[in-house]
């Protein structure tokens, strides 16, 4: 785009904000936009560009751990660090950035996007000295993450603000005044009507202006409007960790990309979120990366989240494993099963595994006999290769293994995964497992059948017992309870034993 196209693109969406305000940001999208090179070095964006990476690691290290991601934990009490802020307009000092300790209240209001939208935000604000609070009435600063997708999403923020009203009316009168701003959807769309209608609205951002907050804010503190929706054809905020704000969420949302290009004729987004930019794939991966490693450590340290992973290998075979395009080598899938055993002593595996498939020669198989050595899987699943209609193997590979080979392989893996199963299984006799009831045993109407923390099936006899709970009782265990089971055999598939007592998860700690 050229220079002066910028300068009045940028006029028309910022002209409510000061005029020093505007010329900055002028002079930051212009140079830009500009092919010209500064003699003085590389410019400020691109400086952050390249140190995007270097910090990356550093920024998730610092980020949200998974605790808050559960509906019981605690949310670990925010200190405030040292705050992080870029160079400030000439018109404001480093100071009138800072949030110092202002305490910050967000509601989000539509889609997933925008939940995602309010970690980023807050995650930029928390990086500048602000501080986060749940209660309205000692909010320093309100912020509404809107939606435009429909007109009852918009008439829902016009009511909002109507309810804000009278709150920032009382505040005028107290020695801190509250700031009130919209960000998201519905001030990129509608911002003049929102400045203009609505005298309460102290700061506008869009989509793509979220680190502008701080300078918004700032501005906003001397008494003027400020705004910011210019749209960027490459903004993703890949180097800004997403800071989850509800300590009763159970989920995690991590962003792929931003905008949309498809310009359904019924539909906004594309006009208030814009072009559509990926994420760049290694800081998708590295969130991804960080977020295991906290669910691997969360399945470790809680007892109610059973001791399981079910980790499909397919092949033993690197070779196979690329004609299946797996994504993944033996040796890297050998790796991480390392790496989930270290994280998770005592931690059972399941897999799948396929006999048979396109080209797979007596060495491939022999592979995957190894592998089923190696790791000793507490379950597996086995079958042999049959070829699908409209996969990509039906298209360009050929179906080349006779039948009888392909269920020769399949008798030979079953034989290895039971033998291995069996010895993994050995090491429970004698120990005693905590098993939920789920029933009667198919097999004996005499038993009941659980399954242990590794969702391995338990066995045992349908007997009374005692209830740790209520000393001197006897009582026959329920689908729904759970017992002390002392493993006296195991196989292949299950465990068997004979129960102790009936317990809770929260008792069960003293006797395992």
């Amino acid at each position: 785009m050229h220079p002066l196209q910028c300068v009045l693109k940028a006029q028309r969406c910022l002209r409510w904000a000061p005029l020093a305000s505007v010329s900055w940001l002028l002079l930051r999208t212009c140079r830009a936009h500009s092919g010209v090179r500064s003699s003085a070095g590389p410019s400020p964006e691109r400086r952050q560009e390249d140190g995007v990476w270097k910090d990356f690691s550093s920024r998730l290290a610092t980020g949200p751990t998974f605790q808050h991601f559960l509906r019981s934990a605690s949310v670990p009490q925010e200190k405030p660090s040292t705050p992080d802020v870029e160079d400030p307009p000439p018109y404001l000092t480093v100071d009138d950035l800072l949030g110092t300790q202002r305490k910050v209240y967000l509601e989000t209001y539509g889609c997933q996007m925008n939940v995602n939208d309010t970690e980023i935000a807050w995650s930029i604000l928390q990086k500048s000295g602000y501080l986060r609070t749940s209660n309205l009435q000692e909010a320093d600063v309100v912020l509404l993450v809107t939606c435009s997708i429909r007109e009852k999403a918009e008439q829902t923020i016009w009511n909002r603000l109507h309810q804000l009203r009278s709150l920032k009316s009382k505040r005028l009168r107290s020695r801190v005044p509250l700031r009130i701003g919209i960000l998201g959807c519905m001030a990129e769309r509608l911002k003049e009507e929102i400045l203009n209608r609505e005298k309460t609205v102290d700061i506008l951002a869009g989509p793509d202006a979220y680190r502008d907050l701080p300078r918004l804010l700032a501005v906003a503190e001397s008494g003027q409007q400020a705004a910011n929706v210019l749209l960027s054809l490459d903004e993703t905020y890949a180097d800004v960790l997403p800071v989850q704000m509800s300590p009763s969420v159970t989920s995690a949302f991590v962003s792929i990309m931003r905008g949309c290009d498809n310009m359904c004729s019924y539909c906004i987004v594309p006009f208030t979120r814009g072009r559509e930019r990926s994420r760049p794939v290694a800081s998708i991966l590295e969130e991804v990366r960080k977020l295991s490693e906290q669910v691997l450590q969360l399945i470790h340290e809680r007892d109610n989240i059973c001791k399981q992973i079910h980790l499909p290998a397919q092949s033993g075979s690197s070779r196979v494993l690329e004609a299946m395009r797996r994504g993944y080598s033996r040796e890297a899938y050998v790796e991480l099963i390392h790496h989930i055993r270290e994280s998770i002593p005592g931690v059972s595996l399941s897999s799948d595994f396929i006999a048979g498939f396109c080209g797979e020669t007596e060495e491939d198989h022999l592979q995957t006999v190894s592998l089923l050595q190696e790791v000793q899987y507490n379950m597996g699943f086995l079958f042999a290769y049959s070829m699908r209609q409209k996969t990509r193997a039906y298209h360009r590979l050929k179906d080349d293994i006779p039948e009888e080979v392909k269920l020769r392989r399949l008798e030979e893996l079953i034989t290895v995964f039971r033998e291995e199963a069996t010895k993994a299984n050995k090491t429970f006799v004698g120990c005693t497992q905590l098993v939920l009831v789920e029933g009667l045993s198919k097999r004996s109407a005499t038993d009941l059948y659980g399954r242990n923390d590794g969702n391995l099936k338990v066995i045992f006899p349908d007997v009374e017992m005692e209830d740790v709970t209520n000393s001197g009782l006897r009582v026959q265990a329920q689908p729904g309870d759970y017992v002390l089971v002392k493993i006296t055999s195991a196989s292949s598939q299950t465990l068997k034993g004979h129960v102790l007592c009936r317990t809770t998860l929260k008792d069960s700690a003293a006797y395992c």
